[in-house]
């Protein structure tokens, strides 16, 4: 069903297909509305969340620094797992990853089409929400904090994404702005250009109630935060054929 290639460091990323979508919401908090229409040219994003086990590769080929797990109020160990994914980094350690990786952060209208389609969904799934289908706050869904990455079949975007809902939230490129969708392009939106150093971080982590769990939840943090509940995934351009000679 999705175009799927394999990245330069074995990571699966699926292919977004040019054409509009909705973004934002009628619906939503002040920084979500109005909801408008957005047209991506095409390009990859990563299947999964980028896992502990993948990002420790990556320290240990570049010397870049280790994260620091945040306060927690039970056993750090409890969140340690190579196949749980990479949390407590900085949107500059998320940056560092996706270069060395040959990618870049999706900006946040990449994630928000590849997490709700053409549609209007409110849910990676639909409309309704369901506990079982991603893990969010409680452990209802099997999970008291974080899951290995890609546990939720039944979750996946309708672009086959998993885990873009619930598990960690995700950074992505753009500044945050509450009201950047009142003048945002309709082509390939590159967010506000403040240069600031609050950053936008989209969707919903193994703490966020169903509310913060929606597509267009829109979160904002300091660029060197780091959080139990905040990880990545990459984004790609679509490598462009090579005029002949």
């Amino acid at each position: 069903m999705y175009k799927v290639i394999v990245s330069d460091e074995g990571r699966d990323m699926v292919e977004i297909p040019e054409g509009p979508f909705t973004m934002g919401s009628r619906e939503g908090d002040p920084d979500e509305v109005p909801a408008h229409p957005v047209y991506l040219h095409t390009y990859y994003i990563d299947l999964r969340e980028v896992t502990q086990g993948e990002y420790e590769r990556f320290l240990k080929m570049t010397k870049h620094q280790e994260p620091i797990v945040p306060v927690f109020e039970d056993e750090v160990s409890k969140l340690m797992n190579p196949k749980y994914p990479a949390m407590a980094v900085t949107w500059n350690d998320a940056i560092a990853y996706c270069r060395w990786a040959g990618k870049r952060l999706p900006t946040e209208a990449e994630w928000e089409k590849a997490a709700r389609g053409e549609g209007k969904r409110r849910y990676p799934w639909g409309a309704k929400f369901d506990q079982s289908y991603a893990n969010v706050d409680g452990a209802d869904d099997g999970y008291q904090y974080l899951a290995p990455v890609a546990s939720f079949e039944i979750g996946r975007s309708p672009f086959g994404l998993y885990d873009i809902t619930g598990n960690v939230a995700e950074w992505v490129l753009d500044d945050y702005a509450a009201d950047y969708y009142q003048t945002t392009p309709y082509r390939d939106p590159p967010g506000p250009e403040n240069e600031d150093v609050y950053k936008v971080i989209r969707g919903g982590s193994w703490r966020e109630s169903r509310v913060g769990a929606r597509l267009t939840k829109r979160f904002s943090a300091k660029m060197w935060r780091t959080d139990a509940t905040v990880g990545f995934r990459c984004a790609k351009d679509l490598e462009q054929p090579a005029m002949p000679s």
